[in-house]
């Protein structure tokens, strides 16, 4: 009996140690984890949500300026 858990634990020792421990993660862009924090109930997340707003604004329209300037 002691023979078979000996064996069972060296078996989930190696099991674990053959493990990468790297998993398939890519690192979130600003913009990202700024959505999520302002889709959370933290404080202050629905400042979060209208400073983006304010800001995809103001880039939309610096856009239309900059594009009144080129169009002939």
């Amino acid at each position: 009996m002691k023979r078979a858990i000996l064996i069972a634990v060296a078996g989930l020792i190696a099991g674990a140690g053959c493990s990468s421990g790297r998993h398939a993660t890519r690192e979130l862009s600003e913009r990202e984890r700024d959505s999520l924090i302002a889709r959370s109930q933290l404080p202050g997340a629905a400042v979060v949500g209208r400073a983006m707003s304010v800001s995809d604004r103001l880039e939309r329209q610096a856009a239309r300026q900059d594009s009144a300037f080129t169009t002939p």
